[in-house]
């Protein structure tokens, strides 16, 4: 049933959807300010804790933990449910193309053994966990994702820049119906596990399928092309940023789904908005003109990185990829 339900991160992608979704069903919100708020306070009395918090991969290993800490004590304060979005970093470049609720994390690389802890302090804490697993986000606007940041920045002009190679099928998930997952999850929480580990299918498109569903969505031609990873090389030992988005490159190469059959059980009449339905809101807000932010990070430590080598500075980075994912 709905109640009150405090948002983290309430301006991030994950819990913006989120917190929509929940409002539509009936939910109180209490939207978290790090100006003004205490968590301890801020959580008493609510019965869902949306964990939004996602600081970029830079700040992983000195905030994760902390703010992991902060969610689970709040949560046994206040005998809510945390509600925390989850990715496929846990489990690590061996593993098997389906991936499912009981599948190992056995990440070996440094964000991956990040969240694997996470996850393992949030499991072990004793506290009523909801773990919605994801692959990558497709949003309604641009808010500096792998899609609209770098894959489809370009779209309006007929063409799409792929990390990958063109026929590995990756994971994608519409945040809009990631959230009314969730939303429905959250009221069914009394019925659910202690921890509850729920991977969410979404799509599963190769580079190929995702340029032929933009064609079909925006109806016109969508061309294909391998995204040039060398100005993030150049970058990395000058960006931080840019380290991490080489250390995650091997999931675009790396064929992988969400095992689906948990939601079914658990939401049975939970729909997925159509594909080319999807792909028509999230490339709706691209332009050809769009600015990237990580694309002007990148070209600027790539600047900087080559005058203090004696390097001739390399030409301005036509795809930036995003933040990590939520």
């Amino acid at each position: 049933m709905p109640g009150t339900a405090l948002i983290l991160g309430p301006s991030g992608r994950f819990a913006r959807h989120v917190a929509g979704a929940l409002a539509a069903d009936g939910w109180q919100l209490r939207r978290f300010d790090r100006r003004r708020d205490r968590l301890p306070e801020a959580a008493r009395g609510v019965d869902l804790i949306v964990n939004g918090w996602n600081p970029p991969y830079p700040r992983w290993a000195a905030e994760l933990p902390g703010l992991t800490a902060q969610v689970i004590a709040a949560a046994r304060a206040s005998g809510a449910t945390v509600l925390q979005p989850g990715n496929v970093y846990v489990f690590g470049a061996d593993a098997p193309d389906r991936l499912a609720e009981d599948t190992p994390h056995r990440a070996k690389n440094p964000l991956g053994r990040l969240r694997v802890e996470m996850e393992a302090r949030l499991r072990d804490a004793g506290i009523p966990v909801i773990l919605l697993r994801a692959g990558d986000f497709l949003d309604t606007e641009a808010s500096g994702n792998w899609f609209d940041a770098m894959i489809a920045r370009r779209v309006g002009r007929g063409r799409i820049a792929y990390p990958g190679p063109l026929d590995v099928p990756h994971a994608w998930a519409f945040l809009p119906d990631l959230a009314r997952a969730a939303a429905a999850l959250a009221e069914r929480r009394a019925q659910l596990a202690r921890f509850e580990d729920v991977p969410f299918p979404g799509y599963t498109l190769t580079g190929a399928e995702l340029a032929a569903g933009l064609a079909a969505a925006l109806g016109r031609p969508v061309a294909a092309r391998r995204m040039a990873w060398w100005p993030l090389r150049l970058a990395a030992p000058v960006w931080p940023m840019g380290r991490g988005l080489l250390e995650m490159r091997y999931l675009w190469g790396k064929p992988h789904r969400l095992d689906g059959a948990k939601l079914r059980r658990l939401l049975p009449d939970h729909a997925d908005t159509p594909l080319v339905a999807a792909l028509a809101q999230s490339a709706g807000s691209l332009t050809s003109t769009q600015t990237n932010r990580w694309r002007d990070a990148a070209a600027t430590a790539s600047a900087s990185g080559a005058a203090g080598s004696g390097q001739r500075t390399p030409a301005p980075v036509t795809s930036s990829p995003a933040e990590g994912r939520t």
